[in-house]
């Protein structure tokens, strides 16, 4: 192409050079944003991806010392008697919670959670409008 601008008079081939630079400038420019969107999202896919390895190694952790109290409370409570009974029927039910938050961990729970809703679905959308409305008055005082 030649140093002169390019003016309606101009020949077709410069028009046509010009009109290919220009193509090939936006598919470049198009490209690089594909790319650069395609980096973002996986970028965000394995933070998302870390986050719930993360939720998943800590309520592990935190079910592993639930189940850690449960181990002190059946030691330390009283075996013989009604609260001998009722103290070791607390301390198995702390243990055996603490083992479900270890081995569920997070993402276990939300599955356990979605099959109970879609098991049970109207007492499901009944106990979603209790605790809604319980937060309702709770956030209106």
């Amino acid at each position: 192409m030649s140093n002169s601008t390019l003016t309606p008079g101009a020949n077709k081939e410069e028009w046509a050079l010009a009109a290919d630079k220009a193509n090939e400038a936006a598919t470049c420019a198009g490209e690089m944003a594909s790319h650069a969107v395609s980096a973002v999202g996986a970028m965000a896919s394995q933070a998302a991806c870390d986050a719930g390895k993360r939720a998943d190694d800590l309520t592990a952790s935190a079910g592993a010392s639930i189940h850690g109290l449960g181990d002190r409370l059946s030691k330390n409570a009283p075996h013989d008697g009604m609260l001998g009974r009722a103290s070791q029927a607390v301390a198995r039910g702390v243990q055996h919670s603490g083992e479900y938050l270890e081995e569920s961990k997070l993402s276990g729970m939300s599955e356990d959670v979605t099959q109970l809703i879609r098991r049970y679905p109207v007492p499901a959308i009944l106990i979603g409008i209790g605790l809604g409305w319980c937060v309702a008055r709770i956030l209106k005082h």
